[in-house]
């Protein structure tokens, strides 16, 4: 019997929503006693899932606020994410009025991702207990809370660190974290900073933190969560949280299938950049010297960078050749295969795949572990830096392109441009390092061994259900 409820707000964006359906649908399948809304804010990014809702299930239901032209008017780069929460706290308030009195169970409390934690105010007004769902890692988490500790304690200013050489000591990090991997908003005078570590202070107002990882990946990291030195409320390292299921696009999912069955075993590096990954042109053909160079087999999702100054998704090039070193296609075609969007964990899955030139998103590094291919780490944005020093320096389970890369860089906001030789030699590392691929089979095993009934996420999946049930 259905006795509590749970309201889940994810931030908008592909790397949110979909794992938070997903921790939805497991905390359901554990407990009958669960029944879960979840609050979709959407926004029109230029990409079909903007505008679809995942498909309800018994239990969980969606509940959309459209987006509409107020809604569009608050992007800009510097201080969208802030202004589309604050924009949609009317909204919520309603949604969990209307919830509360139609309801015949009792609100046990809002799930509120990361990014959307000032909704603690909301639910602060109606006395509900809230619980934070992060969707990066232990080590992450632990960083953004020291920083917040030290500016608030200590009058630490970490934007003092922006181009400087210095390190800093977490301790959800064996290794000093050099402030060239610190994320960007870390870093930014002008408010940004303030709003990330302010994110932080809410955190450790909540009833718990989810997290998305697993105490065999992150031991360190997470050890010093749950012990009390961190101060903070409950951990609960619930991960791999995962949406394996790919969606079709247009039929050319069986194409790149149909390629890869042609491939050998573990003999083709996949290229793919996340869902707001580009390159201008110059590094577009840098990649493809190196690709060709490096002779191996490739299949490469390449897209077409938004306008400059828009906030849109990357779509796919009608012609590919048109940024591509001529001749490259033809010169490539019996090794090497260039696409459009890719349906990622289809491509890992594969056993033709080999290795993965990753932007090192959280999602797609803890999908890589899961189907057991080493990385080649090329971060773009957020915290994808500190993920990619996480995985080669601190694990081992990558191989380095550059972890401290920057789309723009300077004043004048110059392209950062990767050589031809530096993408090869990550490349050929990533495909003959035989001790790094023994570590993330191992690594492979030991995710699915967590999920697993008896498994260290599953128990934690099972403390977070009595901690609501109970609070």
């Amino acid at each position: 019997m259905t006795t509590s409820e749970l309201v889940f707000i994810p931030s908008p964006g592909a790397g949110h929503l979909p794992p938070t359906v997903e921790l939805a649908k497991i905390l359901l399948d554990r407990d009958q006693r669960l029944s879960i809304t979840i609050i979709v804010m959407k926004i029109s990014l230029g990409a079909k899932h903007d505008t679809e809702s995942p498909t309800p299930i018994p239990r969980l239901q969606y509940i959309d606020i459209p987006c509409d032209e107020s809604t569009m008017a608050l992007i800009s780069p510097k201080t969208f994410l802030s202004a589309f929460i604050e924009h949609h706290k009317p909204h919520v308030r309603n949604i969990i009025r209307s919830i509360i009195e139609s309801n015949s169970v009792r609100l046990a409390g809002l799930v509120l991702d990361m990014f959307c934690a000032p909704m603690t105010e909301v639910a602060n007004e109606f006395e509900a207990p809230t619980y934070i769902y992060y969707t990066s890692g232990a080590s992450m988490l632990g960083l953004q809370l020291t920083l917040q500790a030290k500016r608030d304690e200590e009058e630490h200013d970490v934007t003092e660190l922006k181009g400087s050489e210095s390190e800093l000591s977490i301790p959800t990090f064996v290794n000093s974290v050099p402030a060239k991997v610190l994320l960007d908003v870390v870093l930014d005078k002008e408010g940004g900073s303030k709003m990330f570590l302010d994110l932080a202070k809410t955190f450790r107002d909540s009833k718990g933190i989810l997290v998305n990882t697993f105490q065999e990946l992150e031991g360190h990291g997470v050890d010093y969560l749950l012990s009390s030195n961190a101060d903070i409320p409950p951990v609960f390292p619930v991960g791999p949280i995962l949406n394996l299921k790919n969606a079709t696009n247009d039929g050319k999912t069986d194409e790149i299938m149909t390629w890869l069955n042609d491939q050998p075993e573990s003999s083709v590096v996949f290229l793919c950049f996340g869902s707001m990954g580009s390159f201008s042109e110059k590094q577009v053909k840098e990649i493809a010297v190196a690709v060709e160079r490096s002779g191996q087999r490739f299949l490469w999702s390449l897209r077409r960078p938004p306008p400059k100054g828009k906030i849109e998704y990357p779509k796919d090039y009608e012609n590919p050749e048109e940024v591509l070193p001529e001749g490259f296609l033809d010169r490539t075609s019996s090794v090497g295969k260039v696409i459009g969007w890719a349906p990622q964990t289809a491509v890992l899955s594969h056993p033709s795949v080999g290795g993965f030139v990753s932007h090192c998103g959280w999602n797609s590094t803890l999908e890589s572990i899961w189907c057991g291919v080493p990385v080649a780490a090329w971060p773009l944005y957020a915290e994808q830096q500190l993920n990619a020093f996480q995985l080669v320096v601190e694990l081992g389970l990558a191989a380095e392109i550059r972890i401290d890369y920057r789309r723009n860089v300077g004043p004048d906001e110059t392209e950062m441009i990767v050589t031809a030789e530096e993408i090869e030699g990550g490349i050929r590392k990533l495909m003959s390092d035989g001790e790094m691929r023994k570590k993330v089979k191992e690594m492979k095993e030991k995710s699915r061994i967590a999920v697993a009934e008896g498994g260290s996420s599953h128990a934690a999946i099972g403390r977070f259900i009595e901690h609501v049930i109970s609070e």
